[in-house]
């Protein structure tokens, strides 16, 4: 059992996250060690809005990485224009951390396309420094696309799926 109080570790990330702003970082990780079997790992990271920069940033990284893709990207691009972050089903990411579709390996998915969902009703799982954090349906509606693979990383503010 830990010593240590959860309000200093609580302090602790703050002032880690305002060193982050005051020192224009866009991350920073940190490991406490407390005592043999116990410690404290944060990451804090900065997402900036790069709305513009994110939709034209693949392109150049597609085309230069596999010469036969380069045609499809700027095809793809047109398409992409309409970014899902911004249409109004879509369920952005709360935080940074590993999405999960469905509960444990294995198991159903929470949702699958075209699947009716009810608001507050978990549609996956963010997992974030350890915690499985149980993401609810915003609304009601019926799922139209899903953009995120089980157990990929997500950002903060990433779009997760849509629901309309």
């Amino acid at each position: 059992m830990s010593k240590h109080s959860p309000d200093a570790d609580v302090a602790f990330i703050s002032a880690l996250a305002e060193l982050l702003n005051k020192n224009e970082l866009t991350e920073l990780s940190v490991k406490r060690e407390y005592g043999e079997d116990d410690s404290l790992e944060v990451r804090v990271v900065k997402q900036a809005n790069i709305v513009t920069t994110q939709a034209a940033a693949p392109a150049p990284v597609y085309a230069q990485a596999p010469a036969p893709s380069a045609a499809p990207a700027p095809a793809a691009a047109p398409a992409g224009n309409d970014d899902p972050a911004q249409h109004p089903g879509a369920v952005t990411s709360p935080m940074v951390g590993t999405c999960y579709l469905a509960a444990e390996p294995g198991a159903t998915p929470f949702i699958t396309v075209g699947a009716s969902v009810a608001e507050g009703q978990t549609v996956l799982i963010i997992e974030a420094m350890k915690t499985m954090n149980h993401i609810p349906a915003p609304r009601s509606g019926t799922v139209k696309r899903i953009m995120v693979e089980d157990g990929t990383p997500v950002e903060f503010g990433a779009p997760l799926l849509i629901i309309e």
